[in-house]
């Protein structure tokens, strides 16, 4: 019989040692806190708690933001499922879950399970709101791009190419991504959530503007 919790406890040790010290806002911390409302979300929608776990958790080590390539980090995906001797079925599911979620622009097709819709909406929750400004600017600092650039618009159309490796800024991120985020949620749950943080982030982009020009 497939020992879940053990499992779960070997990729949780996994993933941290490989993420614990990644400082562009895709860290350990990331992962634990997409794992949590993915498992809220997943309760909610009656969805496989153990498969919606497992890709929470594996995820980011796919990314290939985080990786030379997108195939390497797909692999490295891969290979801990095989160390672990998963099923198949299961493994494959996993995978088309983390192949699938990433917004790399917009230009994705739509997830097609309950458990890579449930994933994909965790993870874009804590793209927004609060948290989500704070690892836009951590992940600009990492790009080296600046705070903002009254003269560089932001970037109405992108390709996957120009979204990864286009100049940009760390507000201009904001129209390019976060504040689409909230239109391409899957669930009630999620869409409920993601509200509140919406509005925040509007609030402080209207307070950034404010200081940025000066107005007291």
């Amino acid at each position: 019989m497939l020992d879940k919790h053990n499992l779960i406890i070997q990729t949780e040790q996994f993933v941290y040692e490989i993420l614990k010290n990644e400082s562009s806002g895709h860290d350990w911390w990331h992962i634990q806190r997409v794992r949590k409302i993915a498992l809220i979300i997943g309760e909610k929608e009656q969805g496989d708690l153990f498969i919606i776990e497992m890709a929470a958790l594996l995820h980011d080590i796919a990314d290939e933001k985080l990786n030379e390539s997108e195939e390497i980090g797909i692999n490295k995906v891969k290979y801990w499922l095989q160390h672990l001797e998963l099923d198949q079925e299961i493994s494959f599911h996993i995978l088309e879950i983390i192949q699938s979620m990433s917004f790399k622009g917009g230009n994705r097709p739509p997830v097609k399970t309950t458990e890579g819709q449930v994933v994909q909406d965790a993870d874009r929750l804590d793209a927004i709101g609060a948290i989500g400004i704070a690892r836009t600017f951590a992940y600009a600092g990492s790009k080296g791009d600046l705070i903002y650039d009254p003269e560089l618009p932001y970037r109405k159309e992108l390709t996957k190419q120009e979204y990864r490796n286009g100049k940009s800024t760390a507000i201009n991120h904001f129209y390019e991504k976060l504040l689409k985020l909230s239109g391409t949620l899957n669930t009630e749950t999620a869409r409920k959530i993601a509200k509140e943080r919406h509005v925040f982030m509007e609030r402080f982009l209207e307070q950034f503007y404010n200081e940025w020009n000066g107005q007291l």
